[in-house]
């Protein structure tokens, strides 16, 4: 029997990390443990609750600062680790709990499962800390398990062995094509459907939101027929200026941030998603709805480069051309939303599972196919 350690802190975490463990809960050789390392308490009970987890381990964060929480998180795995046999830490992505669960792994001279690895923009600057803390994970880990063949070309020109790297497609397919069918989401609206937007990241701050906001707001009132979906980041960074600038405008609805199912629904409600949040550049693809990416760079140019999203960066102008054009023309909108989606056909989970099957259960019989 292996025992695999699980470790989730963000909400982003959970969502991708939720299929593979009820795909490795399914085995007769492991017991599974999740962790959650205590961010995001609200955001996080919710999409545990969503997709039936129960957490083994709950920790308690420690300090205001992301310094004084990494210190408090690493000494509270530490225990855990020492409290409980453990033969494989899984961590996702490119947080600080990522981070702190693939050190602390590393330091009990545990292997370390890294999914979604491989994810770059090579400037340590954007997306700040996240870029530094995926390159810093895939110096730990032992399996490396790359959502695209663009993330694995990126490991292996880092030097990590071909062996290790193992190309899977993005583990949030599975978890939508799971939510889906477990709350019955599909296409509701009539007609066009909505425009759905979001930001919250820190390089929007400032004149970006602004200059998003102003965006939007004149759209609107030269559109009136275009309907406006915005779930509001909590940050009040964000959330002042967005209701100061576009609360009151009729055919705009402004409400707090949505939950996975109700995020899912929006998405397949959808005519166009204008965002900067990673997840949801990955997640509008499985519903057909074209993006536009509010930032600069992207560390998911595949969505790009397929040609169902666009990087317009956090521009006045830029926003209310690409949505004015897609509005006049619906050919153009047609042929973004009818691109396969470049991150996966839900079956990650499954190709994840066979990989760690042959390494870490040889005398097992394999029971899936990579």
């Amino acid at each position: 029997m292996q025992d695999i350690l699980i470790v989730s802190g963000t909400r982003p975490e959970i969502i991708k990390l939720a299929p593979l463990y009820h795909a490795l809960c399914s085995l007769v050789w492991t017991r599974v443990r999740w962790l959650h390392t205590g961010q995001h308490e609200e955001m996080a009970c919710q999409m545990l609750n969503c997709f039936a987890i129960r957490p083994d381990f709950v920790l308690q964060r420690e300090g205001s600062t992301l310094r004084e929480f990494s210190a408090g998180c690493r000494r509270q795995i530490d225990q855990v680790l020492q409290q409980h046999a453990c033969s494989l830490v899984i961590v996702q992505g490119d947080t600080e709990s990522a981070f702190v669960g693939a050190l602390a792994a590393f330091y009990h001279g545990l292997p370390v499962a890294h999914v979604e690895a491989g994810l770059r923009t090579y400037n340590l600057a954007r997306p700040f800390p996240e870029e530094g803390l995926r390159q810093m994970i895939s110096r730990l880990a032992r399996f490396h398990f790359p959502p695209t063949a663009r993330s694995r070309l990126a490991l292996q020109a880092e030097g990590i062995a071909d062996d290790a790297v193992h190309v899977t497609g993005n583990t949030v397919v599975d978890a939508q094509h799971w939510a889906c069918h477990r709350h019955g989401v599909q296409r509701r609206a009539t007609g066009r459907g909505h425009l759905l937007v979001t930001f919250h990241r820190r390089e929007s701050w400032g004149d970006g939101v602004f200059d998003i906001c102003n965006a939007i707001a004149d759209l609107a009132r030269q559109q009136p027929e275009l309907k406006v979906l915005f779930p509001v980041h909590r940050n009040p960074v964000v959330r002042e200026p967005v209701q100061d600038l576009l609360g009151g405008i009729g055919n705009i609805e402004l409400c707090d941030p949505l939950d996975y199912v109700e995020m899912q629904q929006a998405l397949a409600d959808a005519w166009l998603l204008l965002t900067d949040s990673g997840g949801l550049q990955e997640e509008a693809p499985t519903f057909g709805v074209p993006v536009l990416v509010l930032r600069d760079e992207t560390e998911r140019p595949e969505a790009v480069q397929a040609g169902c999203a666009l990087l317009i960066g956090p521009s006045y102008e830029a926003i209310v051309l690409h949505v004015n054009r897609l509005l006049a023309d619906p050919h153009a909108h047609r042929r973004m939303a009818q691109v396969q989606s470049p991150f996966g056909d839900g079956q990650a989970c499954r190709r994840i599972v066979a990989v760690l099957e042959r390494q870490l259960a040889p005398a097992m019989p394999i029971s899936l196919a990579a």
